[in-house]
């Protein structure tokens, strides 16, 4: 399937945002975990089942993407993107219609919904790479932004704006959570659908007006080698890029899903009323500067080099994480609390501008499609350990609301992200077989042709 005829390469973005503002649902999790962990309510599922249907549904877009690499390779990039599109929003739906049981959730957000996000969401990045060679940092953030602005609509139309989704829809008589999967399903299938009209490659070799490729060094690159996934992935490079993903993206993710419950606890136990209303906010400025972030680091990275803005990216991060209780709950519980939310969502952000733009400099521009699937396996296993790790420590308390529960989980988020900041700092870009780059460059144009 062949999307419109793309003469301004810029159509292309507003198609990429578009997309990922319906993507970024996922990331609105959290908006719902209250009403589904009320012991009294319509679900009472465990703080631990409600981060399944979220890990599930993180894991199975970082697997599913693998495939979405290779089918776009084949297709084209309009017919998976619209795929997606299709599955996302049936998986919302069913999950309205379907979703009064943990199971239920699990497979229709978590595994269905998953799936379409998985398939949808490598395409702006791999061909917004291709139109922009020369700006890969920046477009790679804008491409994505999307998907952390969309999670800060999706969480106020849910819970505040216009009186709050989960407060006023009941659509075909259904309890509030439900309700609001089956609009929001309609909603992503149009926003994908409409998007993936414009996701279109360029021509081959294509190179913007008056723009050469740097010369590589050994310690910089710039997309210019071409290595396939079995050639990637027969490097250490990619083995130390990739920990640092998952190192990185655990701590964000861990953060996304609990940020409501850890919220609820820390201002409760310190007096602060309004408790839900001040975690909502939270949720919505972690979600716009997740989102800045991903545009900022993208941009920076451009200036002084990807490696470097990783390594900056996780130190700095790791940091917040080993500060937030003692420091921001200590102290200006509210305003702390908001401002922790605000830096850790900026650098969480960073990860999805940075980590497809080094798979692009270290491993080729042309198959970054391909091989950025494989890289994002990472956040797969980060969207499993991430929120089990917050989950388990909140289930193993009892039920305890003193934000201490909170502090162990923090901590290892926190080492960890220091822990692949050093990693990056030994890891140079790889060495290429030019043979085999030669003789995959070749299958790629006899494929295409």
């Amino acid at each position: 399937m062949k999307g419109l005829k793309i003469t301004n390469r810029w159509i292309v973005v507003v198609g990429a945002i578009l997309i990922q503002l319906a993507l970024g649902a996922i990331y609105a999790w959290s908006v719902f975990t209250k009403l589904l962990t009320d012991p009294e309510g319509t679900y009472a599922f465990s703080a631990t089942q409600t981060a399944w249907v979220f890990s599930v549904g993180l894991a199975t877009f970082a697997v599913v993407m693998v495939f979405a690499g290779k089918w776009q390779a084949k297709s084209g990039p309009t017919i998976v993107a619209l795929s997606g599109g299709l599955l996302l929003g049936a998986g919302y739906i069913l999950g309205g219609f379907l979703g009064k049981t943990f199971l239920a959730q699990l497979l229709s957000i978590g595994i269905l919904g998953g799936a379409g996000i998985g398939l949808a969401y490598v395409v702006p990045i791999a061909v917004g790479v291709k139109w922009f060679p020369d700006k890969k940092g920046m477009i790679t953030g804008f491409a994505v932004a999307g998907f952390g602005f969309g999670a800060t609509i999706w969480v106020k139309l849910a819970g505040s704006w216009f009186g709050g989704l989960l407060n006023t829809s009941h659509v075909f008589g259904l309890p509030s959570v439900q309700s609001v999967f089956v609009i929001y399903g309609i909603a992503f299938t149009i926003m994908v659908v409409l998007g993936s009209l414009v996701m279109v490659n360029p021509p081959e070799d294509y190179q913007p007006k008056g723009w050469t490729p740097p010369a590589r060094t050994a310690t910089k690159a710039y997309g210019g080698v071409t290595f396939s996934p079995k050639q990637m992935m027969a490097t250490p490079q990619f083995y130390a890029v990739w920990s640092v993903f998952v190192f990185s993206a655990l701590a964000g993710l861990m953060v996304i899903y609990c940020i409501k419950l850890f919220g609820i606890d820390a201002l409760e136990h310190n007096g602060v009323p309004g408790a839900g209303a001040i975690t909502g906010t939270a949720m919505a400025w972690y979600a716009i500067f997740n989102g800045f972030g991903r545009i900022a680091w993208g941009t920076f990275s451009d200036k002084i080099g990807r490696r470097k803005s990783i390594i900056l990216m996780t130190f700095f991060q790791g940091i917040i994480m080993l500060m937030i209780y003692h420091v921001f709950i200590s102290y200006g519980i509210t305003t702390g609390f908001i401002v922790a939310a605000c830096v850790i969502g900026f650098n969480f952000g960073g990860n999805f501008a940075l980590f497809p733009a080094i798979t692009a400099d270290f491993f080729g521009n042309k198959t970054v499609g391909r091989n950025y699937g494989w890289m994002f396996t990472a956040y797969g296993v980060a969207g499993i350990a991430g929120p089990q790790l917050a989950g388990h420590f909140k289930d193993s308390a009892a039920g305890s609301g003193k934000p201490i529960v909170w502090m162990t989980p923090f901590i290892i988020a926190g080492v960890a992200c220091i822990i692949g900041g050093i990693i990056m700092i030994v890891t140079k870009p790889p060495k290429e077989n030019k043979k085999e780059a030669q003789n995959l460059t070749e299958n790629t144009k006899t494929n295409a042709a």
